[in-house]
């Protein structure tokens, strides 16, 4: 999938079909769901996720054997994209609601804030009001409706529509990495920038809330900026969840039932 970014459709074909855009895209597929976890924002990107997935991975796949640990790995990754939507949403239905209540018909919101006001990777208010014009008068909209205020709205719910794009597998991954902490609670972990061995039942959780620190602040302690944080946090939580019931109910007097 990596290859095939960077080498099919200059790089933007593959992004186009196979990444996770906001449902209320033109953009979106309902097989995105599933093929984003596959996708990648570059290349360094790609090299942290799969040597996590390596290293995790590999002991609680050992442990579960792969039907289970394909289970979990996927349930995460859909816990991942629930968890960054309902974030994305809570602010798109606000947005709408408004948008609404100005007199905007839903369909003309959806045709308006998928117009492309992208101008290299820059947003621009001047290609948003290119395409608005003719779109009123095409639809019988009056422009008195366009004040200043939905016109701020529709830019900023553009925006939100084409940033809202998730790629990679970091949800999966973070889903392993709970499943490994539930089974190795007093395995020695270390970050690389932080070379001191915490127990996972520590380091495991602090990730997950520095992450919902993240989410919540904008502010990144390990991770670029334009991480989908919610999105860790729901890996985590789903991976956490099915590994718990699993260990719940396979627990004998003397060892794990595999």
């Amino acid at each position: 999938m990596f290859v095939g970014t960077l080498t099919v459709g200059d790089g933007r074909l593959f992004y186009d079909l196979f990444a996770m855009h906001f449902p209320a895209s033109d953009a979106f597929k309902p097989w995105q769901v599933v093929t984003h976890m596959f996708m990648h924002g570059g290349f360094t990107h790609l090299l942290f996720n799969m040597f996590a997935l390596w290293m995790f991975g590999t002991p609680v796949e050992q442990r579960l054997g792969r039907n289970k640990f394909l289970f979990i790995y996927f349930s995460a990754g859909i816990g991942a994209v629930l968890f960054q939507l309902a974030g994305y949403y809570w602010d798109y239905f606000p947005a709408v609601t408004n948008l609404m209540e100005s007199g905007l018909s839903k369909t003309a919101i959806n045709d308006i804030i998928n117009f492309n006001i992208l101008d290299g990777n820059q947003f621009t208010g001047k290609l948003l009001t290119e395409q608005l014009e003719p779109y009123l008068y095409e639809n019988g909209i009056p422009e008195s409706i366009i004040n200043q205020s939905v016109y701020n709205n529709l830019f900023e719910t553009n925006v939100l529509i084409h940033n809202s794009t998730m790629v990679g597998a970091s949800g999966c991954i973070m889903g392993i990495l709970a499943a490994f902490g539930l089974m190795n609670p007093n395995a020695e972990l270390m970050m690389i920038l932080l070379p001191i061995p915490i127990k996972a039942k520590y380091f495991i959780p602090g990730i997950i809330i520095l992450d919902v620190i993240s989410a919540f602040t904008g502010q990144s302690f390990f991770s670029p900026s334009n991480t989908a944080y919610l999105a860790h946090v729901g890996g985590a939580i789903i991976g956490f969840i099915v590994m718990w019931y699993w260990k719940k109910n396979s627990m004998n007097k003397y060892r794990w039932d595999q």
